[in-house]
């Protein structure tokens, strides 16, 4: 399996050299630029370089990877540009960015959650993959059918991870109609979010939101609905992450899976666990959101889980309500600090 990991928002040296340690076993490496909107916090006032300072960065870091042959995906993938959505200016820039870009490192695809922007992509710049981010919510014929002639390939709906069927019907539609698809391995977004497109939206303009004075600060819903004690086993069951040592089902399936790891603590570790193809610790630590605090002093030992849990879930028919396998290996993976052995009090 090959993987598709995102550049850092904040300066890690050690990211960067894991990265090339690993080239082998990456297809692409995915950023955004500069301040433009996109599907992640990159506040430049939230680091402790200027802007500038971190453009400057930026640039030198994907000049050393390109010199290092690796191949690149430029983010548009924000879920709302506001005013310039349609506008003749936020094209023209777009269309420079991309061409700057394409020129300066070389640019094999382009994500975005725009139809305009892949339209606008699709019509100017030849040889571009054009993809639809996962926050499109892209999961069935249906979905991937109504924007085909927009994108090259997309990204799944987090949510089909765990259900076979679907990803082998979007395996063959891909196949009869010269598309590519792709998964995110390492959400740990809580599955069928109400807010999910609420909270992407504050993302796109957290700029502009925090220069303003607010009354509300707003992490998810799930940082609420896990505080709440009756919900916390629910957690395995309503989630819909891809375990390093799981991988190798989804091979036959896409030709490489996404790694959250632009905004990860410890992206290194993110990383090598999935192409090592094995992790010992909190399972939470791989995915973003991570709600580790919320489960404290308890994580969920990854090593202790299930050795036929993925193939369970992939395979079940997700009456969940009647069913308590999920809750059962979260009991059976869950450790209390002060019990684990291989922490010193």
């Amino acid at each position: 399996m090959k993987y598709i990991v995102g550049y850092p928002v904040r300066e890690n040296r050690d990211f960067l050299n894991t990265v090339i340690q690993n080239k082998n076993a990456i297809s692409e490496v995915y950023f955004s630029w500069g301040d433009l909107p996109n599907g992640r916090s990159s506040r430049s006032t939230l680091e402790e370089h200027t802007a500038f300072e971190n453009q400057i960065r930026q640039r030198e870091d994907l000049k050393r990877l390109s010199r290092e042959g690796f191949r690149f995906n430029l983010l548009f993938n924000a879920n709302c540009y506001g005013k310039d959505s349609q506008s003749r200016a936020f094209f023209n820039g777009i269309g420079n960015l991309t061409d700057y870009v394409q020129s300066e490192f070389g640019l094999q695809s382009v994500t975005t959650a725009s139809p305009l922007i892949a339209k606008f992509i699709k019509e100017n710049f030849e040889g571009i993959d054009v993809r639809a981010s996962v926050n499109m919510e892209i999961g069935s014929i249906e979905g991937a059918s109504y924007v085909a002639n927009y994108f090259d390939s997309f990204y799944v709906k987090r949510e089909c991870n765990r259900h076979l069927p679907t990803l082998i019907r979007l395996r063959q539609w891909c196949d009869d109609n010269g598309k590519e698809m792709y998964l995110l391995a390492n959400s740990g977004c809580l599955n069928n979010c109400s807010a999910h497109i609420f909270h992407d939206n504050l993302v796109a303009h957290e700029a502009e939101i925090s220069a303003m004075d607010n009354g509300y600060q707003f992490k998810g819903v799930c940082w609420d609905f896990l505080s709440d004690e009756n919900n916390l086993e629910k957690w395995l069951q309503r989630t819909n992450f891809i375990r390093p040592e799981d991988i190798d089902l989804y091979e036959k399936i896409v030709p490489s899976v996404k790694l959250a790891t632009r905004v990860n603590s410890a992206p290194s570790r993110v990383l090598t666990a999935y192409v090592g193809k094995r992790y010992r610790g909190s399972v939470m630590e791989l995915l973003e959101p991570n709600h580790s605090g919320i489960f404290y002093p308890n994580y969920i030992e990854n090593a202790n889980f299930d050795k036929g849990f993925a193939s369970r879930v992939m395979n079940c028919d997700k009456n969940c309500e009647e069913c308590s396998f999920c809750t059962e290996v979260m009991r059976r993976a869950c450790i209390k600090l002060a019990d684990d052995p291989s922490v010193k009090a």
